[in-house]
């Protein structure tokens, strides 16, 4: 790893995080963490420096502490505080934009990292059944935190074609949860009832909060023998899951809405401040998203310590018992399974072999 490692969003949970634990590699012999809102965690002996990565400030810290590693994890779906979704973008887009510029003009810079998402691929009735880090997705987000990550990988390409010598690492994160997660999605499984789409059920990946730091670490230092650090990579834990499993697991009662309603009632929930059911997560939740991590076992090297069901069953313990026991929630799942779909079709198919060649459409 770098001697100097600058890494930004250091306010969020997952920022400190990483900042507590990248000052115990013994290669690291300073952390600078930066954020405009100074953090409630702690971040140990790291030096925390109060700057908005919108603003050309950084060309300045970059240079004063001579950096050699960029750690860029202030690209994120959910606002801090009571900043709107305008804020975020912005933060997302153009602070990106900004700390590029000013990691290219750094004579010091020699590796970066981002966070992204597998969000850039999309959720379409289309979609291939897995994707790869080089299937182009069959329709482009068209906003929200997906169309952010989309245009944040852009610019970073771009940074690579300018600053061949620079190793750049982009780690495209599937949902993160863990005990302390901080995502839309995650407020969307913590609501007491989960509005679904009428006759889909969506397969999903999760990532542990834990496999995210621990990631970020291989990609922030130099590669171990026989791996590479620099390019595009998947992040997920092993295995999906159905969106009514995650229910049952929860214990929490579904609540089946047409597709036509379900903008309604994700504006309606915005509204009341419950969660930010924006039109992508619905799109995510209509279709899901599944993707390959190959590269992430084979090329990176880094195999997660929790699969999806291992990392899904850590968020459920702590958000505590569901309205329903499991079993109730598992029986109502199974009748509504068998209703027949509008038009008088047949019922539902359950199971993984319905959605083998989409991502949960039936």
């Amino acid at each position: 790893m770098g001697k100097v490692v600058l890494v930004t969003g250091v306010a969020r949970q997952l920022g400190g995080r990483f900042v507590r634990r990248v000052q115990r590699d013994p290669g690291v012999d300073r952390v600078i963490a930066v954020d405009a809102v100074a953090p409630a965690h702690p971040l140990g002996e790291a030096e925390f420096v109060r700057a908005d990565i919108r603003q050309s400030a950084l060309a300045r810290i970059l240079a004063e502490y001579a950096v050699d590693t960029v750690v860029h994890l202030d690209v994120s779906g959910k606002a801090l505080g009571t900043a709107g979704r305008t804020a975020i973008k912005e933060t997302n887009v153009i602070g990106t934009m900004q700390l590029l510029g000013a990691c290219q003009k750094s004579p010091t810079v020699r590796r970066l990292v981002v966070k992204s998402s597998t969000s850039v691929y999309g959720s379409a009735s289309r979609d291939p059944a897995v994707f790869t880090e080089t299937t182009p997705p069959k329709s482009l987000p068209s906003g929200g935190f997906a169309k952010d990550a989309v245009e944040v990988e852009g610019y970073v390409r771009g940074f690579a074609r300018r600053r061949p010598d620079v190793a750049v690492c982009v780690l495209r994160f599937a949902n993160i949860l863990g005990p302390r997660p901080d995502s839309p999605l995650a407020d969307y499984l913590s609501l007491p009832v989960l509005p679904t789409v009428f006759g889909y059920d969506p397969r999903l990946q999760f990532v542990h909060e834990d496999d995210v730091v621990d990631v970020l670490g291989i990609a922030a230092r130099e590669p171990r023998r026989g791996t590479l650090n620099s390019g595009t990579f998947n992040i997920a834990g092993e295995g999906v899951l159905l969106l009514s499993q995650c229910s049952r697991r929860l214990g929490k009662p579904t609540v089946p809405v047409l597709l036509p309603a379900v903008t309604w009632v994700g504006s309606a929930l915005r509204t009341i401040g419950m969660t930010d059911f924006s039109p992508e997560q619905i799109r995510l939740l209509t279709h899901g998203r599944v993707v390959s991590t190959v590269q992430m076992r084979e090329t990176l090297g880094f195999r997660p310590e929790f699969t999806t069901a291992a990392t899904f069953a850590e968020f459920a313990r702590s958000r505590g018992p569901g309205l329903l026991p499991p079993e109730t929630v598992g029986r109502a799942v199974d009748r509504l399974a068998e209703l027949p779909l509008p038009g008088g079709a047949g019922p539902r198919e359950r199971g993984t072999g319905a959605v083998q060649t989409t991502h949960g459409a039936r």
